[in-house]
């Protein structure tokens, strides 16, 4: 009876520690990738923004030449129109990073005169928590096995935008450890 107590207790820590990491794991994206934040080359931020799975905690960096751009975060309305009159915040390094701490809809645009109407602005639409630990292969369009092979380096200035297979693996291997510690404690193999 002892084991299975001490089988139990370890699984829930389990539990607790896998669903800590999944928090942990963060990813960073650098926004228009290579191009960066720029009205040269005709950079589609929608269409890159679509291309991403935002998550709390994550990190977008806007990196572009101060002397032309700038960042700012902006209401719907105002994202909508171009207008920058009144932005939420403000950024001008050159070098911006944000970390997302809230979920849904986040604006930016560019406040340089012509600059958003080209163009130069985005909407990150970070997901709200969900209650699972894992993708099931149907909503990853890849078995957990495929993801789990995935390359699970840091994120680079090569793999900045690679985030969601080091996440999805980490995910699928935690998920694996929540089954065997499962078949372990309720399975009477203690």
């Amino acid at each position: 009876m002892e084991k299975k107590a001490i089988a139990a207790a370890l699984f829930i820590s389990m539990v607790v520690s896998g669903s800590l990491m999944q928090t942990a794991i963060a990813a960073v994206y650098k926004v228009g990738d290579t191009a960066g934040w720029t009205t040269i080359g005709n950079v589609n931020y929608k269409q890159w923004a679509a291309t991403k799975t935002f998550k709390l905690g994550d990190t977008i960096v806007f990196t572009y030449n101060k002397q032309f751009h700038n960042v700012m975060q902006v209401t719907h309305a105002d994202y909508r129109s171009c207008n920058a009159s009144a932005p939420i915040t403000t950024h001008s390094t050159g070098n911006d990073t944000i970390v997302i701490k809230t979920p849904g809809h986040h604006y930016y645009l560019c406040a340089v005169p012509g600059h958003c109407q080209a163009g130069q602005k985005v909407d990150i639409n970070v997901q709200r928590v969900s209650s699972t630990m894992a993708p099931t292969p149907s909503e990853s369009g890849s078995s957990p096995s495929a993801s789990m092979l995935s390359p699970t380096s840091s994120p680079t200035s090569a793999t900045v935008n690679k985030p969601t297979s080091v996440g999805k693996a980490a995910s699928s291997t935690m998920s694996l450890i929540k089954l065997g510690f499962a078949i372990v404690v309720f399975g009477g193999i203690v």
